[in-house]
């Protein structure tokens, strides 16, 4: 990358300008043909690359940033306090119906209303609009000439959070539209976080030893309010639009101006629907309540709304719902079957998770056959017991769980659960910390599920990418006993493979290179790699940057720990405890010595020094020599501190022009000094 950079630095101006204004056009079309269409056209690799020219194209020439170009995509800014914004339309929300009368009640209500006569109110039919009713978080995004100038939560329907910044991370809100459209208007919409992104993460949050997010709907709400836009871009969250709002939009009807919306590059549903008349919609909610498990999100009902606007207007409100829309709220499918028995698994992180084994039943498209029970305080409070005939649902979660017992079924004869006390494993005594709800096996070192866990995540394509080493090979050498911990790996030899099972020579020649090229991975992923307890990829990359070397973090107190952004009280502790460790020692006292990367490269190391240490510095205003982004990595280049707020602890503000008067204020009032962009740039040498 930075020979890459260095190549252009003999652009000129106009030269750049050209070439930022036509990799954006091309790159945001490609997010369209992506995100919108389904049909991407170039590989993501060929994408990586177009965006990489210009981020580098916008970090040498800042003047040519704007605020719709597709890097604001990937996040950055800090949002410590999200501004309340009032609608300019309420956002009310919409009465519930969960049967065929109540639908029967709703289309009547509707003909009364448009005054229909009494004998046409069963022959007559009014043109609805069906649309799924995606389980998420409601946005409001206002345009002004084409581009996204303002996002908004629901809230209270009155006023909600402005989420901005975050909103601009979701790759299917356009931020500049196409086509003919109005000056001025509002779309709203539907943020949710599709089904693999959401298993994608839970997955990761049980490998670092962190409870999994309950469901896609609280995670897409949670994600929007997080102040730190990266994490956003991170998570991939997705946005549907479905209702057009302003004083000049194009046409009269909702569904014609979901089309219109469409052709702007909006991602609208194709699952929408015109039906003309109740019947129709009654056969479009029957489909999808079957259809809706094959959906890659999720949905909990069906929207209808009247499709003429003259219609809805002749309608009006109650003084919480619009009377010319309905939501048809799906049951949460809810099966019984008996529960034969409760089995204890131990994740990487020793955390034990009890599963319930079930008798197979049929349940949301699927045969159901286990269900997690999570920890010990959901089987107390359930009150289950093995032979129980229990209550199973799906609903908004992914993973299947018991809600309830059905008592009337139950045998006198069975007895109360008593949560293990011992790991099932390897029969050493659990532990339960204070604070926390999952149940312990301490024996990190020795567990055969917890030795194999870390081995399978040290090996992971986000970790040491030895893809030549999966689960199974894991398993095969460890049952051989070639290897105990992650540090045997790289004392593995060929001859020792070759009499394995299915271990040809060219299969442990590649397992053998895999091993040696993994030692050119960078710090910040092998210190991922070690899965110290909760320490995910972020973390890791921010403590790699802030000391360097792993002999550096190895002799950190927890007060110095706790100034390493992103790093907390329990991350603090648990690191402290890894290193610690005689085992772990000695682990790591062997992989340097295999020759790891324990220390950032030349490269990464290059122009760094400490004339910011001990120094927490906040970012303020419009700068012109580099961008916002790039004197963030020089205070951490030069060992500084970036904070995102006005504190007694700042030791300057970076201002830029047009500094937040709000924040000026702050300053004032603390006494916190400001430091123009030319005397920080000479404070750290480079003026």
């Amino acid at each position: 990358m930075r020979i890459f950079v260095n190549q252009l630095q003999f652009m000129d101006q106009a030269t750049a300008q050209a070439r930022i204004a036509q990799l954006s056009t091309e790159i945001e079309q490609h997010n369209y043909n992506y995100y919108i269409l389904d049909n991407p056209t170039i590989s993501d690799f060929e994408f990586d690359k177009l965006l990489e020219e210009l981020l580098a194209l916008e970090k040498q020439f800042p003047e040519f940033l704007s605020p719709e170009s597709p890097s604001q995509r990937v996040g950055g800014q800090i949002t410590k306090n999200f501004k309340t914004v009032k609608h300019k339309y309420a956002m009310l929300s919409l009465s519930n119906s969960y049967s065929r009368e109540d639908m029967l009640d709703f289309d009547r209500r509707v003909k009364e209303g448009l005054e229909m006569q009494a004998t046409d109110l069963f022959g007559a039919t009014v043109d609805y609009v069906c649309e799924l009713k995606f389980d998420g978080l409601s946005i409001g995004l206002t345009y002004e000439k084409g581009i996204l100038t303002q996002a908004v939560t629901r809230g209270d329907g009155v006023q909600g959070d402005d989420v901005t910044v975050n909103a601009k991370t979701i790759k299917s809100v356009p931020l500049k539209l196409k086509g003919h459209f109005p000056d001025v208007f509002e779309i709203r919409g539907e943020i949710f976080m599709p089904k693999k992104v959401f298993e994608a993460i839970n997955k990761e949050r049980e490998d670092i030893g962190e409870a999994p997010l309950a469901n896609p709907r609280n995670a897409a709400s949670g994600t929007m309010k997080m102040q730190d836009s990266r994490q956003v871009a991170a998570r991939n969250l997705d946005c549907y639009l479905y209702f057009l709002l302003g004083e000049t939009i194009p046409h009269q009807t909702h569904y014609d101006n979901l089309q219109a919306a469409k052709s702007w590059g909006f991602k609208v549903s194709e699952h929408s629907k015109l039906c003309h008349g109740i019947e129709a919609v009654m056969a479009y909610i029957d489909y999808w309540d079957k259809a809706r498990y094959d959906l890659p999100f999720e949905i909990d009902g069906i929207v209808i709304k009247v499709n003429e606007y003259s219609k809805q207007q002749q309608l009006g409100f109650t003084a919480k719902s619009p009377r010319w829309a309905i939501a048809y709220k799906f049951k949460a499918e809810q099966v019984s079957t008996q529960l034969q028995s409760i089995s204890y698994q131990v994740g990487r992180t020793g955390a034990i998770t009890p599963v319930a084994n079930l008798a197979p039943v049929a349940l949301g498209g699927t045969t159901v056959k286990r269900a997690s029970l999570h920890n010990a305080d959901i089987i107390q409070k359930l009150d289950v017991r093995e032979g129980d005939y229990v209550f199973v649902e799906k609903g908004g979660e992914i993973i299947p769980k018991i809600v309830g017992v059905d008592l009337s079924r139950r045998d006198a004869g069975l007895s109360l659960t008593q949560y293990i006390s011992e790991c099932p494993e390897c029969q050493t005594p659990l532990v339960r910390r204070e604070g926390e709800a999952l149940h312990y096996c301490p024996n990190e070192n020795g567990c055969p599920p917890q030795v194999k866990g870390k081995m399978e995540h040290f090996v992971s394509r986000r970790a040491m990418n030895i893809d030549s080493l999966g689960g199974e090979t894991i398993e095969q050498l460890y049952t051989a006993g070639l290897i105990r911990n992650i540090a045997d790996l790289y004392d593995l030899k060929k001859e020792q493979l070759l009499p394995l099972e299915r271990m040809a020579e060219k299969s442990a020649q590649n397992l053998i290179d895999g091993i040696a090229a993994s030692k050119t991975v960078p710090f910040e992923r092998v210190l991922f790699a070690l899965g110290i307890r909760h320490v995910g990829e972020t973390t890791a990359k921010k403590m790699a940057r802030n000391v360097k070397s792993l002999t550096h973090l190895r002799g950190l107190n927890k007060e110095a720990l706790l100034e390493i952004d992103e790093v907390g009280e329990t991350i603090a502790d648990s690191v402290i405890a890894f290193f610690k460790d005689p085992a772990q020692q000695a682990i790591i006292d062997r992989l340097e010595r295999a020759g790891l990367q324990f220390e950032l490269s030349q490269e990464q190391l290059q122009n760094a020094s400490d004339k910011l240490k001990g120094l927490t510095i906040v970012i303020s205003g419009v700068f012109t020599k580099h961008s916002r982004d790039a004197y963030k990595a020089m205070i951490e280049q030069h060992g500084g501190k970036n904070s995102g707020s006005i504190s007694g602890k700042t030791s300057f503000i970076l201002a830029g022009e047009n500094m937040g008067p709000e924040k000026l204020k702050k300053a004032q009032s603390l006494g916190v000094k400001l430091l123009t962009e030319d005397a920080f740039l000479e404070m750290i040498g480079e003026g």
